[in-house]
């Protein structure tokens, strides 16, 4: 959730130290000294702190070494530069599992290209694309990213039906869910039908090591609460 005081992550009382620590960027992984701290070692850089949504979401994805692609996207989820809701979603999903994909097969200099055309593909789907187009952006994600990983093209045949099978997938998987929005809910849902189509289909399994249990119902006015499968009443009761 977004922090307008203490840490930018958790929302702690930051820690003013009588001398400066050596302390490591979260996002960046940059080491610097600093004199002001989270008591639960979150640190966020001034250059990080000033990115974009997008510049965030690409430089940390292609710095990191995880391929849990939900760790990935949850971390992303907790910089302020990530809204409740946004476009920066449309980009998230790909990004995230982009860089889970190319950690776990062993390629991670495939990374920075494939995200760089990832955020221009994802760019084109512009906010409220769910409520006025019939598609959500998170599921389009989940298209954008077979297809670079597949090489598809409108003019290939499996290729192409295997990107436009994901994102229809996706859109099942979200659209069972029932509406209104809510940008993260759908971009788990989207991550989660990715990791089991590319098990299914390619034979690859992302070390999915997280569960999620949603933080961002108190700032989300269309929540779903219980009927939420985050919810955390409801991750209690699965």
């Amino acid at each position: 959730m977004e922090h307008r005081t203490g840490c930018l992550v958790c929302g702690r009382d930051l820690v003013y130290l009588d001398e400066p620590r050596r302390v490591t960027c979260l996002y960046c992984g940059e080491a610097e000294d600093a004199a002001v701290v989270c008591p639960e070692g979150h640190y966020v850089c001034d250059r990080c702190h000033s990115l974009s949504a997008l510049d965030l979401i690409e430089q940390y994805c292609t710095r990191t070494a995880d391929a849990d692609p939900l760790a990935i996207a949850c971390r992303l989820m907790e910089s302020p530069a990530v809204r409740m809701h946004g476009p920066e979603h449309h980009f998230l999903v790909p990004a995230a599992l982009l860089a889970a994909y190319y950690n776990h097969t062993g390629e991670p200099e495939m990374k920075a290209k494939k995200l760089a055309v990832a955020r221009s593909r994802a760019e084109a789907v512009k906010g409220g694309f769910c409520g006025t187009h019939g598609t959500c952006g998170a599921a389009m994600g989940t298209g954008i990213f077979i297809s670079l990983i597949t090489g598809a093209t409108p003019l290939k045949q499996k290729e192409w039906s295997l990107a436009n099978q994901m994102t229809a997938r996706s859109l099942m998987v979200i659209a069972r869910h029932g509406g209104p929005r809510c940008c993260k809910r759908n971009s788990w849902l989207a991550i989660t039908a990715a990791v089991t189509f590319l098990r299914e289909r390619f034979g690859i399994d992302l070390p999915v090591r997280t569960t999620i249990t949603c933080t961002f119902s108190a700032i989300n006015r269309e929540c779903l609460r219980e009927a939420c499968p985050f919810n955390p009443a409801a991750v209690r009761e699965s």
